[in-house]
C-alpha cells in the first residue's frame, strides 16, 4: 500500500513484501483484531487475495463500511483509492495486494 500516513504504528498490521519489480508489488497484510493499515492513497490498481475468512472495516471519504471477505475470493480497485483499512472481527486477517505497476 502506498503512501501510508500514520502517527501511531503500535496498533498498524505488518505487512510482508513480497515481489517488487517493474511490473507489479506483491505484499502480504496480517492483522490482528482492530490493527488498521493507517490510512493511504493507492497509486496502482491493485487486487486483494483474502488468505483467510474476515471482516473489514473500511473508512473513506464517504464513511465507514464493514467488507465480509471469504479466503481465495479476490477483488480490484483502481489507482487512487484513499482510505484506512482496519480488521473488523476478532480473529487473525490476512491478504495479499497484488499492485499492478504497467
Amino acid at each position: 500500500m502506498c503512501g501510508a500516513h500514520n502517527q501511531d504504528d503500535t496498533n498498524l498490521a505488518t505487512g510482508t513484501l513480497q515481489v517488487d519489480d517493474e511490473r507489479v508489488r506483491i505484499t502480504r497484510y496480517d492483522f490482528q483484531p482492530g490493527q488498521e493499515t493507517g490510512w493511504h492513497r493507492h497509486e496502482y490498481p491493485y487486487a486483494v487475495v483474502p488468505l483467510v475468512d474476515g471482516t473489514l472495516r473500511i473508512v473513506d471519504a464517504q464513511g465507514e463500511k464493514l467488507v465480509p471477505l471469504s479466503a481465495g475470493i479476490s477483488y480490484s480497485r483502481p489507482a487512487g483509492v484513499e482510505h484506512n483499512v482496519f480488521n473488523g472481527g476478532q480473529a487473525h486477517m490476512a491478504f495479499v495486494e497484488v499492485e499492478m505497476k504497467g
